[in-house]
């Protein structure tokens, strides 16, 4: 079976995944697979079987909207992981991101002296960072990966109370972001595949792009921080992203920070 068969192992990572009850699926006695078997999903999905094996076994890797809809709906998949779906089955992979951040970028990261800011690309590498990115964390410092960073820094662990859930965002954001056949994607992923955690949760096949959320820190310095985190696209700058911190107006981590700072 092909290495790059990133379309069928997803479809058979996301079937395993699909209880029978929950797909109004008979048990049907002894079953070998946790999920739906090939017959039941090609059923739900109202294609061939055989149809549902070449794709499944990378022979056919361009299926039609029509039939990815139905896969999607098929497997309930959720508006992230159906446009990942479809993003598999696109015939060309997306072009590479930029890694040049322009002269008004960086005023804008620097006017942000209240708040850490850093730009990073779909690949999770650190192109850019204010000062104050650069004091919360050695993983915003441009040049680094923070997907990297995440699980093979031992650092990371203290610097997130919540590593876990980190970990498992991340990994998601990393396959909703960048597209599984650039090579840069494929290096960095056989890389982190030497840590067992990545491994696990990157054969999961989540898919969840960064978003606004709240992000707990424990700094060695000031301790407890528990901030906003903003995730702004650079409009124009090949898939290019901004993060943005803040801590709510009058909370212990707007004085932390200010601390920081």
């Amino acid at each position: 079976m092909a290495a790059d068969n990133f379309l069928g192992d997803f479809l058979k990572a996301r079937r395993g995944r699909v209880a029978p009850a929950d797909a109004a699926v008979p048990a049907g006695g002894r079953r070998r697979v946790a999920g739906l078997r090939r017959e039941e999903l090609a059923r739900l999905a109202g294609i061939s079987e055989p149809y549902l094996v070449r794709l499944e076994q990378g022979i056919d890797r361009h299926p039609s909207p029509q039939v990815l809809h139905s896969l999607a709906r098929a497997l309930k998949l959720d508006a992230d992981a159906s446009a990942h779906l479809h993003a598999l089955a696109a015939p060309a992979p997306v072009p590479p991101s930029g890694t040049e951040v322009s002269a008004d970028v960086h005023r804008l990261l620097d006017a942000w002296t209240d708040r850490p800011a850093y730009v990073r690309n779909r690949h999770f590498d650190v192109l850019a960072a204010n000062k104050q990115a650069r004091a919360l964390a050695p993983m915003y410092e441009p040049g680094s990966n923070l997907v990297r960073a995440v699980f093979l820094d031992p650092a990371s662990r203290q610097l997130f109370p919540d590593w876990a859930e980190v970990a498992a965002q991340t990994t998601a954001a990393l396959r909703a972001e960048a597209d599984p056949r650039d090579p840069r994607t494929v290096r960095l992923v056989a890389e982190l595949e030497t840590d067992q955690e990545f491994r696990r949760l990157w054969m999961r096949h989540e898919t969840r792009p960064a978003r606004d959320e709240l992000k707990r820190f424990t700094h060695p310095v000031v301790g407890g921080l528990a901030l906003r985190r903003q995730a702004l696209t650079v409009g124009g700058a090949g898939q290019q992203m901004i993060i943005v911190y803040q801590a709510a107006a009058g909370s212990p981590s707007e004085t932390a920070l200010a601390r920081l700072l």
